[in-house]
């Protein structure tokens, strides 16, 4: 199944849509006004909690995200590397080994777990906003859109500060 991840344009509290390819919606991602740890919410279509992302409060060098499922247990954590010129990110703290074979930020990336693919991530650039494409079974979809989620706050922090 693919799935497309977008920021919405203009939101204050970060929020994404994710549908699928005919448009309809998939999951919703919601975050807070106010939030040091830019806090998101992924929602399935019932508008059940999947998960919650959300950044380390301080980050000096290295910029970390943590996901927790619906009842608030620690899923995995993920974090850059110091000098991130590479745009490599390191996915730990779970259950299965998850490795993002790519760079975040170029076009493609594979996603392993166990050494096996379970996900192709597609780029999109877009000026106004970031835009993912992703491929991938839909067992695997919400925690890899939680994922998605972990590493674009993890940019957006870097960037932004």
């Amino acid at each position: 199944m693919i799935i497309n991840i977008k920021n919405k344009i203009v939101s204050l509290r970060g929020s994404s849509d994710i549908t699928d390819t005919e448009g309809n919606k998939v999951f919703t991602v919601k975050g807070k006004v106010f939030s040091f740890r830019r806090k998101k919410f992924l929602y399935d279509k019932d508008g059940r909690l999947l998960f919650r992302i959300q950044n380390k409060f301080i980050n000096w060098f290295v910029h970390r995200a943590f996901i927790f499922d619906g009842e608030g247990n620690k899923v995995c954590s993920v974090k850059d590397k110091w000098f991130n010129v590479n745009n490599e990110y390191f996915v730990y703290d779970c259950k299965d080994e998850i490795k993002i074979d790519g760079k975040f930020m170029s076009r493609d990336s594979r996603i392993l777990r166990n050494g096996e693919v379970i996900g192709f991530l597609h780029r999109n650039f877009d000026i106004l906003r970031d835009s993912f494409q992703l491929e991938a079974q839909p067992s695997d979809l919400p925690f890899l859109a939680a994922l998605i989620i972990a590493l674009d706050n993890i940019v957006d922090n870097r960037q932004n500060g």
